[in-house]
């Protein structure tokens, strides 16, 4: 009998943990945005630039890079359902970067990976993690880095809670806002939590604003009207990949006096290109980046001479390390070269973010 009571126990718990219920997720708080003004809920720029901006860096902008939601259960399992808006691939990032999700729990006051969402196209569903006891736990969920979600819905078991977070973290007071290329949109971590600004994120406990567009960090002067708009406690500009000499000696001072003048005290901090791997055997690469340093360091050091304050730059010679190992292709970041970068980041945005 005692048996039998068992295997009916376990039947329940199994039938319970399959019965996933789902819930919008629009009722829960969303981390990133640097505004609300957006045409959907999950994309980073304003409506108002749909007629302004070029027409890749606005289609950019509907990419979900740097999203986070936040929310509280207590289920023994947590799964999603999420639509995607272009359904991309890429031949050298993952599935799973360009259009799944990421879970993490926060645990002792760190945030602690819990599981990925695995897409399968446009429309998704994926049981995140199961079999956790039903305890009260604070979850972060990463959304896509290279295509933008359309719909999202959270899922637990049948007998639990899903409620609001009780715990204000990350932070969401004065954010940490980037600006820069694929790199800091996430090219190519493999899953949504990897790409640096979300390591940051966990590491600082602050929230940080990810407007990376990929191939397009041509320094916009839209773009620094949106950042402007942002009460942050540190500002990182880090377009030199995409931006040409030219683009820098054009519109680099303009792209920061617009930011300046909203901001006469914040740090705002230039990242030098980094030296990518691939540039110890192509000679017109590194020429290229040598050329980018070198004007970047002159534009800096005239800002310098001319007064500025609170502005720094990031020497690129330790970003990704020396051995040739945290690439995908020589340019674009696995998860090895974001560890790498959000660790040399890391020290300099703390000391600013109090």
């Amino acid at each position: 009998m005692r048996i039998r009571v068992f295997i009916l126990g376990l039947l329940l718990a199994a039938s319970t943990q399959a019965q996933l219920l789902y819930r919008d997720a629009s009722v829960f708080p969303l981390l990133g945005k640097a505004t609300d003004a957006t045409l959907t809920r999950y994309e980073r720029l304003p409506a108002s630039l749909e007629s302004v901006s070029r027409k890749p860096l606005w289609d950019l902008g509907r990419n979900s890079a740097g999203l986070a939601l936040r929310f509280r259960s207590n289920s023994t399992c947590i799964g999603a359902k999420w639509e995607v808006r272009d359904n991309r691939s890429m031949n050298h990032m993952t599935p799973t970067g360009i259009k799944g999700l990421d879970l993490y729990c926060l645990q002792d006051g760190k945030w602690v990976f819990a599981g990925s969402g695995r897409p399968q196209g446009k429309v998704n569903e994926a049981t995140i993690v199961k079999n956790m006891d039903p305890e009260e736990r604070e979850y972060l969920l990463y959304l896509s880095l290279y295509d933008g979600v359309t719909a999202l819905e959270i899922g637990v078991d049948s007998l639990s809670t899903l409620d609001q977070p009780t715990v204000d973290l990350p932070v969401r007071e004065k954010p940490v806002v980037f600006y820069g290329t694929s790199i800091l949109q996430g090219g190519c971590a493999s899953r949504p939590g990897m790409a640096h600004t979300n390591i940051l994120e966990r590491w600082l406990n602050r929230e940080c604003i990810n407007l990376g567009f990929s191939g397009n960090a041509l320094l916009d002067l839209e773009i620094a009207e949106l950042i402007a708009t942002v009460d942050a406690s540190m500002f990182v500009l880090d377009f030199l990949p995409n931006a040409t000499v030219e683009h820098m000696k054009e519109r680099a001072e303009k792209f920061y006096s617009i930011v300046r003048s909203k901001h006469p005290d914040t740090p705002i901090l230039f990242v030098e290109d980094p030296i990518f791997t691939h540039s110890r055997f192509d000679k017109r690469v590194a020429r290229e980046v040598k050329a980018k340093n070198e004007t970047i360091a002159a534009i800096f050091q005239s800002m310098k001479k001319t007064g500025e304050k609170n502005i720094y730059l990031l020497s690129s010679k330790d970003i990704i390390g020396h051995d040739g190992e945290a690439t995908v292709d020589g340019i674009h970041f696995t998860d090895l070269g974001f560890m790498r970068y959000a660790e040399v980041l890391y020290p300099l945005i703390k000391k600013h973010t109090r």
